[in-house]
This record gives structure tokens, sequence and C-alpha cells, in this order.
């Protein structure tokens, strides 16, 4: 069993995914963003506030969260394209610059 800090486990978590405190507080990843699942908080986003980056949290799919990982390969290929395509801006931008900067 392995346990991720809160800023470990958005970067790890999977869409589908359920991620659990010891407490028993869990989260679930969907399309739609990190929803709380049961307790009064159930189905609302997650809300990033102090006391969460104080826990340690554990990782996991069941029979529940299945379903919710459908289409992940298609969603996490969409993701990857979307970082790459901000990457690749952000350098030609930064390349824009320093070729100004160059010319001056």
């Amino acid at each position: 069993m392995e346990w991720y800090t809160f800023g470990q486990m958005l970067i790890h978590i999977r869409l589908g995914q359920k991620a659990a405190t010891p407490d028993g507080r869990t989260v679930l990843r969907t399309s739609a963003g990190l929803l709380w699942q049961g307790g009064r908080q159930d189905g609302d986003y997650v809300q990033i506030k102090d006391y969460l980056f104080s826990d340690i949290w554990r990782i996991y799919e069941d029979e529940a969260s299945l379903k919710e990982s459908c289409g992940r390969g298609i969603h996490e290929q969409k993701e990857r394209e979307m970082l790459m395509n901000q990457y690749e801006e952000q350098r030609w931008n930064e390349l824009g610059i320093r070729r100004a900067r160059r010319e001056d």
C-alpha cells in the first residue's frame, strides 16, 4: 500500500480512481474534476484548503469507480496533448523574446 501527500496524490490519481485518508475521507477523480465521495460533502467538488496538505492519501479503484474509468486512455491522451501544446507555445514565446533581445 502506497501513501501520498495531497500534492503527490493529485499527480498520481487517474480518471476513475479514488483516494482516501486514514480517517476515511474519500475523493473520486472524474472527467469533471475531483469530487468528495460519502459524508456531508458527497458529490461536491474538492476545494483545495490548508487542512488537505497535512493528510496522507491512498489511491485505489473499486467497482463503483470503474465506470468513471471508461475512456481513461482517451482522456489522458487529451491531457498530454494539451500539456504539450502549452509547453510548445511557451517555448516559442520564449524563443521570440530571446530573438527580439538579440536584435536590439
